[in-house]
């Protein structure tokens, strides 16, 4: 299960490239029926490694309907999870179970991305991301929730929380891309080949397992159901912009030791400089995958936050 995680986080980077390099609408559609169909599959079965939702919500936004799955678990102000680029619900896999024994989890697909959340509406800038997730979340039962977000999701987060943390009782960002250090000038440049959606998948194979630190990048349901997205999906979002943000909320922020995303001590001293009350921790053997490859002290880490 966890390697279904890891290829599905280094994949979601190959596709933050590959994704906002085509756009030809004003908001991210399935370039073809069959396409679409293709996607619908690799979801459904990307969706099995999943626990069994005991609800499904379509949540109507200005920009949107956004999907987002409820899984119960005991009382209390609940969790939302925002995946990173292209990966949708299902790179939460490992991580749902322990989450969910701290409080009900909400994992949502991101709008304009591949998954079950449909755009309607352009989404042009920082302020439009911040809008449609704090209406998406304003529908939930509670006036607020703790919001963990990974990778891009971990800047859409952190840009709702500059934006709009009216909702927010505290923010975990993992791995966050864009917020505290920008993506090195090397990843940028490897992930060139693997952008191109025609070449081989084993071009972003071969960047997906250097984004691991070298692990071996195979074929399961949630990395075929990214490389589906990232060959029938045009995005039509903004480049997130480097944040930097002075956070008006409790924050957690967990970094990889071994990430190429950033530059994971210089992120830690910006994260601490910014937001000196925030607790930022860096997992020295970790990749930008950490989510799969350590989702029961993440979930400590959180219960760390729940309880202050």
């Amino acid at each position: 299960m966890r390697r279904t995680v890891l290829v599905a986080v280094v994949l979601a980077l190959v596709a933050t490239v590959v994704l906002t390099t085509r756009r030809t609408a004003p908001v991210g559609h399935f370039t073809s029926l069959e396409g679409h169909d293709r996607f619908d599959v690799a979801y459904r079965a990307a969706m099995t490694r999943m626990p069994v939702p005991d609800a499904t919500l379509d949540v109507r936004t200005d920009h949107g309907v956004v999907r987002m799955y409820r899984f119960d678990g005991p009382p209390g102000t609940p969790l939302v999870l925002i995946p990173g680029r292209a990966s949708a619900s299902p790179v939460w896999a490992d991580n749902v179970p322990s989450l969910r024994a701290l409080r009900t989890v909400y994992a949502m697909d991101l709008l304009g991305e591949p998954g079950r959340s449909v755009q309607s509406r352009p989404i042009v800038d920082d302020a439009d991301q911040a809008a449609w997730l704090d209406q998406a979340l304003a529908a939930l039962p509670t006036p607020t929730v703790h919001v963990l977000g990974l990778s891009i999701g971990g800047w859409t987060a952190a840009n709702l929380a500059v934006r709009r943390p009216e909702r927010l009782a505290s923010l975990t960002l993992i791995e966050p891309a864009q917020t505290f250090a920008p993506i090195p000038l090397g990843t940028v440049v490897r992930s060139v080949p693997a952008s191109v959606r025609w070449l081989p998948r084993s071009w972003r194979d071969a960047f997906g397992s250097y984004t691991a630190n070298g692990a071996p990048v195979e074929h399961e349901p949630v990395a075929d159901m990214i490389e589906a997205g990232m060959q029938t999906y045009a995005l039509a979002l903004p480049q997130p912009t480097l944040l930097e943000p002075r956070l008006p909320v409790p924050t957690l922020v967990i970094l990889a030791g071994r990430s190429v995303m950033h530059d994971s001590a210089a992120a830690a001293e910006n994260a601490r400089r910014l937001n000196p009350t925030a607790r930022v921790l860096t997992y020295p053997d970790a990749s930008h995958a950490i989510s799969g490859e350590h989702p029961e002290r993440i979930a400590g880490d959180v219960a760390a936050v729940l309880t202050t």
